[in-house]
């Protein structure tokens, strides 16, 4: 439930602080007072859209503060799994709007996205107001309605699941219902393509050491020239030079003279690597030049290879891709060839998947026809407390043809308000009053089986009058004694069955408007019920006032 709610500088509200328990809590005021600004504040706090316009003339920000207590379990579980546990058994929320357009969002303290803030806060509060009527005439949303009074969003989920996995086996079977033609086309093109590649048959590094190899012959002179050069000053000499083999030689046999005259001084087993290291790097030179070969014709074969190999970068940029390219095209010309055998083993997949399906589809309907009587026995009650003890209500189900999300079937209400009457779609049946009733019934039975601990009602009581909104009034104190209720009414037959009364009043001070949330005493509640009756003198008002509070049962 909602414990305490602070706003401040949101619309006409400088700065509102209040404390709440269980129960039924009513708002009242003048119209234009405020009321539904409340209710605003409150619906931003829980994630709700919200813009710089909410923020008071001359602020630069606006705040909202809520702490929740007595949270359900399957709540404390999930924002358990978010990381965000409730401390002292409090959950804080906090939501800051500012002109600049930054808005910041808090929970447990810590700052959040707003997408993940308004997940956490999804199961705190139901808010009904006078626009959530426009849903009920809306046959579309009948079903999930019905599924949530019944608790079967755990069955849909399944459902959806199922009828996705049929749908995608749909999907693929389109896919490969292309023309004969088309498919002829597609496999005449993957065909020559395929040939084209082999027909150069690349192989892996093939281009890197054609490459290589063409700069090699291309100097085929000039690295001759160099071997040459470089093995004679290692081991030939020439006129007058000695190569650097001898050189080293006779540095070795000086060193060993050097080492038997001197033993602090001995380097011999160094140069003698150094010796034996030329001689071997000598015949590695000399091998190479020996056996390098200039084949006449070689590079104008390899040009040509490189060229046929360049030709198939259309298909890859590296033989590697190109190759890839191949298996790709391989695969694609496999399905075509063989689509009659996929379309056999897709016609097995949609049998198996469709079975599934219909199977999980038929247990929830099932249970959707076991809920819809329940909620039509539930209603018929209901709405007997609330003055339509004649109405009727039905859920009828028309099934789909084929599987699809939701279930086997699709929902919609029908009522009527009038014995003899048949029931008739609601949207075309239901008045205003009617509606609101129905809605009131509807959330009575929800607020059975729903675990969200706050109820909000804005004018719920809108086109309802005489003796039926007394009804009303004991509703909603009926609901209020398993679940936190606040409603916003114009009614005092309603407000008299408040728990507690506050009321909202706009004020001028200091050349601003502003409007006040005030905890009205007993005698204040009092003259505030005479106010809404309003009408005749003030005596008699206030009279009748007191003998309404009195009937209502909410008397010290």
């Amino acid at each position: 439930m909602l414990a305490e709610l602070h706003v401040e500088n949101f619309g006409l509200m400088e700065t509102v602080r209040l404390n709440f328990a269980r129960g039924l809590t009513v708002f009242t005021g003048e119209t234009g007072a405020g009321k539904s600004m409340l209710i605003d504040a409150l619906g931003v706090l829980l994630g709700g859209r919200a813009s710089a316009d909410h923020i008071r003339h001359g602020e630069t920000k606006a705040r909202i503060e809520g702490v929740f207590e007595d949270l359900a379990p399957e709540y404390l579980k999930r924002l358990e799994e978010t990381g965000y546990p409730v401390e002292e058994g409090q959950l804080f929320l906090y939501r800051e709007l500012n002109t600049s357009g930054k808005n910041i969002c808090r929970v447990q303290g810590r700052t959040i996205p707003l997408s993940l803030y308004r997940t956490i806060c999804e199961g705190l509060v139901d808010i009904h107001g006078q626009i959530e009527n426009l849903s009920l005439f809306r046959p579309e949303t009948h079903r999930d309605l019905l599924d949530a009074l019944g608790g079967l969003q755990g069955e849909v989920i399944k459902v959806n699941d199922a009828a996705k996995a049929y749908l995608a086996i749909i999907r693929k079977e389109r896919e490969l219902s292309i023309s004969e033609e088309e498919r002829r086309k597609q496999e005449e093109i993957l065909r020559y393509q395929i040939e084209e590649i082999d027909q150069v048959n690349p192989v892996l590094g093939e281009e890197g050491d054609l490459t290589q190899e063409k700069k090699r012959l291309s100097n085929a002179e000039r690295i001759t020239s160099l071997s040459s050069e470089a093995y004679g000053a290692l081991y030939e000499g020439s006129p007058g030079k000695l190569a650097v083999f001898d050189l080293m030689g006779q540095t070795l046999k000086a060193l060993q003279e050097l080492a038997r005259l001197d033993e602090t001084f001995n380097v011999v087993e160094q140069v003698e690597s150094i010796y034996y290291g030329v001689e071997d790097l000598a015949d590695q030179v000399r091998v190479y030049r020996d056996n390098f070969e200039f084949e006449p014709g070689r590079i104008d074969r390899i040009e040509e290879r490189l060229i046929q190999l360049s030709r198939l970068r259309r298909y890859g940029a590296i033989v590697e891709e190109v190759l890839e390219k191949r298996t790709q095209m391989l695969q694609e010309l496999d399905e075509i060839t063989h689509v009659q055998e996929q379309f056999d083993t897709i016609n097995k997949e949609k049998i198996v998947t469709r079975e599934a399906y219909e199977a999980i589809a038929l247990e929830l309907s099932q249970k959707r026809l076991i809920i819809a009587e329940r909620i039509e026995d539930g209603l018929t009650q209901e709405l007997a407390d609330l003055s339509l003890e004649r109405s009727r209500f039905e859920v009828r189900f028309t099934p789909n043809a084929e599987p699809a999300n939701g279930g086997a079937e699709s929902a919609e209400f029908y009522f009527s308000a009038n014995l003899g009457e048949p029931p008739k779609p609601l949207a075309k049946v239901a008045s205003g009053g009617e509606m609101s009733r129905l809605m009131l019934a509807l959330k009575s039975l929800l607020a059975k089986v729903e675990s969200v601990g706050t109820f909000i009602f804005d004018e719920v009581d809108s086109g309802v009058g005489g003796r039926t909104i007394h009804k009303v009034g004991e509703k909603l104190a009926k609901i209020a004694q398993n679940k936190q209720v606040f409603c916003i009414t114009h009614a005092a037959q309603v407000a008299a069955f408040a728990d507690v009364h506050y009321g909202i009043v706009k004020e001028v001070k200091d050349s601003r408007t502003r409007t006040q949330v005030e905890l009205l005493s007993e005698s204040h509640r009092i003259e505030e019920l005479a106010r809404m009756l309003g009408g005749g003198e003030v005596e008699i008002t206030l009279k009748h006032a007191k003998e309404l509070w009195q009937r209502s049962g909410q008397h010290v």
